[in-house]
């Protein structure tokens, strides 16, 4: 196994001494041909999904459409350039008491990228999802872990990727797919020493052992690592006077969307001790029973969510709203459960995700207390305000704690569902991702895969294209503070 893996990465660096240097013309037609080329597998790709997760069809046409989407956008970044962030001061001769230097810089790709494909998303967030496409996008070839959960959906995506490759006439081993359940697959390909980065997305407990095995290398390297969270959501009294049918019919629909397995779930929910909160509550548990119960991903999932609900529901102060009995093999229940602050904060096992359609609500006394919970909380990928602009006046302070929390803030809305845009940001403080710093989605994905280096007095014509004098490619620079694009004269 360690020889195959060896030649794995060698063949990646093979390829990216070449890929490197690509055009983002070129990587555009490449990634829009990827997209074409997942299209092309038709229905066996969305049904065969389908029977691996246990997720229905519609569901797979929705996440196609955000792959090849997001590929097609990632094209777009690169065709157009100015993502390079280029940066041109130029020499100041007479400046005393010494002659400024010529400064230039661009980012530039970091080398092979490893990525661990998800469960919960077989399709955008796996073979072909962002990791891939931004990595690609930045000019840096690929080695993906396919999931084991669903090894022909990720076999058929790979296909895919590897016949773009063939038809854009690229080095063959810019794309490899590796399968296997070991383990130790990860391992070695995590500290392998031509590895120079690692996309992954999934358990708190996966992630941090992958970014341990890159921390203990003789040189380390970047791990990206998207955790999930619980995505607290603060449900202010107004709101729920004039709006609570209509926010618990929303979030009754996100808690058990997908049946629950979104790292963006709603799993904690914290208002402050009110009839209007009891109000809430009693409708939120009503539009969940509403609802039916689905089979989940796979066996793991199923019971590390149904251990998880064992360790809540059973403990002390823990009461339980709504829990239907499930029947049949990986059926999942929603659950709503509920908990008095003082209870949450004395006992940390409540604050951690429980990965499936569940959610809590933790009773404050106040807005003190409300906001220790909150602040409480570790690291979160998004947190939501439910509140009216009356809400939003009253309590103004709270916006201050949001940015301290997460990644992403809601108003008035659930936070499942991530848009893929230039704006995004999905990642958030530790737990919720390894570098708070970046996005696993969204356009600025792609920044993950560079880094930044700097020509000084270089002659013009060894410059890259990005920072020649006469801006070839007419991207947006920055020369001497002022943006332009302008050639410099």
């Amino acid at each position: 196994m360690i020889n195959e893996l060896n030649k794995v990465m060698e063949q990646a660096y093979e390829a990216y001494l070449s890929y490197r240097h690509v055009s983002g013309k070129v990587k555009k037609v490449f990634l829009n041909t990827i997209a074409d080329e997942i299209e092309a597998l038709g229905d066996v790709l969305l049904e065969t999904a389908s029977k691996e997760t246990n997720l229905p069809v519609v569901r797979f046409t929705g996440e196609r459409a955000r792959t090849c989407g997001q590929l097609r956008d990632f094209g777009r970044l690169v065709d157009e350039g100015s993502w390079v962030e280029a940066v041109v001061d130029t020499r100041i001769e007479d400046r005393k008491p010494a002659p400024k230097p010529d400064m230039r810089k661009m980012a530039v790709p970091v080398g092979p990228v490893l990525v661990f494909g998800a469960s919960n998303f077989p399709l955008a967030y796996a073979t072909a999802g962002g990791d891939t496409a931004s990595a690609l996008a930045a000019g840096c070839p690929v080695v993906v872990k396919g999931h084991p959960a669903h090894p022909e959906t990720s076999r058929l995506v790979a296909g895919a990727i590897s016949s773009a490759v063939s038809k854009c006439k690229l080095h063959p081993f810019v794309f490899q797919h590796v399968e296997g359940t070991s383990f130790e697959i990860g391992k070695i390909l995590t500290q392998h020493p031509l590895t120079a980065g690692v996309g992954f997305t999934g358990s708190l407990s996966g992630g941090r052992a992958i970014y341990d095995y890159a921390a203990g290398r003789e040189v380390p390297i970047p791990v990206f690592a998207e955790m999930g969270s619980t995505n607290p959501v603060i449900l202010l009294k107004d709101a729920l006077m004039h709006r609570a049918p209509e926010v618990a019919r929303q979030f009754a629909g996100s808690i058990t969307m997908g049946v629950g397995q979104f790292c963006t779930n709603p799993g904690i929910m914290l208002g402050i001790k009110s009839s209007v909160l009891n109000h809430f509550t009693s409708l939120l548990a009503l539009e969940l029973s509403m609802l039916p119960a689905y089979k989940m991903l796979h066996k793991g999932i199923h019971q590390n969510y149904m251990e998880g609900l064992d360790k809540v529901l059973y403990d002390k102060g823990v009461e339980t709203i709504y829990h239907a009995h499930a029947t049949g093999s990986l059926v999942a229940s929603p659950v709503l459960a509920r908990v008095h602050a003082d209870t949450f904060l004395k006992n940390p096992d409540l604050h951690h995700e429980i990965f499936g359609p569940f959610s809590l609500i933790v009773v404050c006394n106040n807005k003190q207390q409300l906001i220790e919970v909150w602040e409480s909380l570790k690291g979160q990928l998004t947190t939501t305000l439910i509140a009216t602009a009356h809400d939003l006046e009253l309590h103004a302070d709270l916006m201050d704690i949001a940015t301290t929390v997460a990644g992403r803030i809601v108003f008035n809305a659930v936070p499942t569902g991530v848009e893929v845009s230039n704006a995004t940001v999905h990642g958030g403080p530790y737990p919720a991702t390894t570098d708070q710093r970046f996005t696993s989605v969204g356009m600025d994905a792609v920044k993950r895969w560079v880094r930044p280096i700097c020509y000084q007095d270089c002659p013009d014509e060894l410059l890259p294209e990005e920072l020649k004098n006469s801006n070839p490619l007419g991207i947006l620079r920055k020369v001497n503070g002022e943006f332009t694009r302008t050639a410099i004269g």
